[in-house]
C-alpha cells in the first residue's frame, strides 16, 4: 500500500524524490533482476550499512515500489521484491545504465589520449 504524501507539482520532481538517492537507484537495479533476500541485496550493493539498507527498503515499501513478504520460517525469510509500479521504472534505470557506459567510454577514451600524447 503506497502511504499518501504531497507530491511535487513537477513530475520530474516526484520521480526524483522516489529514488532520490544512490541507494535506492541501486536497490531497484539489484531487484529488477528478480526477488532478492536482505543479504543479497546487501552484498551486492558495496558500501551500503545494514541500517542504511533497511531504511531505504521501508521508505520504498511505503512508496508502493517495492514489497517484502516475510515467511513463517525458523529463521525468519525475508524476501523484496519489484511492484508492478516498481518495475515501470525499469526503462529509467536502463537507460541510467547506457548513459553511464557511453560516459565510462568517454572518460577511458580521454584518459588514453592523454596518456598517449604524453
Amino acid at each position: 500500500m503506497v502511504t499518501k504524501k504531497e507530491l511535487s507539482l513537477c513530475p520530474v520532481e516526484t520521480t526524483v524524490s522516489l529514488i532520490s538517492n544512490k541507494w535506492k537507484t541501486l536497490i531497484l537495479r539489484e531487484l529488477l533482476s528478480g526477488t532478492k533476500r536482505f543479504g543479497e541485496l546487501r552484498n551486492g550493493i558495496s558500501g551500503v550499512s545494514q541500517k542504511v539498507l533497511t531504511q531505504n527498503l521501508r521508505s520504498m515499501e511505503d512508496d508502493g515500489i517495492i514489497e517484502r513478504k516475510v515467511y513463517a520460517e525458523v529463521p525468519p525469510r525475508v524476501e523484496y521484491f519489484l511492484t508492478d509500479l516498481g518495475n515501470t521504472l525499469r526503462p529509467i534505470i536502463d537507460a541510467m545504465a547506457e548513459w553511464g557506459l557511453g560516459y565510462q567510454a568517454m572518460v577511458n577514451n580521454s584518459n588514453e589520449t592523454n596518456v598517449a600524447s604524453r
